[in-house]
């Protein structure tokens, strides 16, 4: 014989299955959706969870940023060296002026739009020493308020990035 169906069976079978049912639920527990509670503190978490998300976004294009410039930095200072070697070769028996204004000038005329906020104010070249060749410090500051931060004391912001090289050419080829 086969399984019966529930409206073949009889009133007490009927019961038997109904109370059998309900313990069934009470150990289990009845409910089988999430209630609101539940629910909006899952949708707290997740928001919490998607604010770091995007707090670590902003990070990300900021030290995108700050990288971009460092490589321009870099590429200016290098762009230094090449005009001391020029001035090098044009006078081979010293080494070449840290303070000439035209260099400076063509110099901060090339980099200044594409480095905003460059620094010239302080020469961005210094002869350190002349004992085994002609030793220079090279010095790219440029201001980026975009990334500035507050001492913590109350005496402003500070917001100059600055990068040094040292270089050294022969004195005299």
């Amino acid at each position: 014989m086969g399984k019966k169906s529930i409206f073949e069976l009889g009133w007490l079978e009927r019961w038997a299955i109904l109370v059998h049912r309900l313990s069934c639920y009470k150990r289990y527990g009845m409910q089988k959706g999430f209630t609101l509670l539940e629910v909006l503190v899952a949708v707290l978490i997740l928001s919490f969870g998607l604010l770091g998300v995007a707090a670590m976004q902003l990070k990300a294009v900021q030290s995108a940023h700050v990288s971009y410039q460092r490589s321009l930095a870099s590429i200016a200072a290098q762009d230094m060296e090449e005009r001391l070697w020029r001035q090098l070769a044009m006078s081979p028996s010293n080494c070449p002026s840290d303070d000439d204004a035209t260099m400076l000038q063509s110099w901060s005329d090339s980099w200044g739009d594409n480095l905003p906020g460059l620094i010239i104010s302080p020469s961005p070249v210094d002869l350190v020493s002349q004992v085994n060749g002609c030793d220079y410090k090279i010095t790219v500051e440029w201001i980026d308020d975009r990334f500035s931060f507050s001492d913590g004391l109350g005496g402003g912001k500070e917001n100059v990035s600055s990068l040094v090289y040292f270089i050294r050419i022969p004195g005299a080829i």
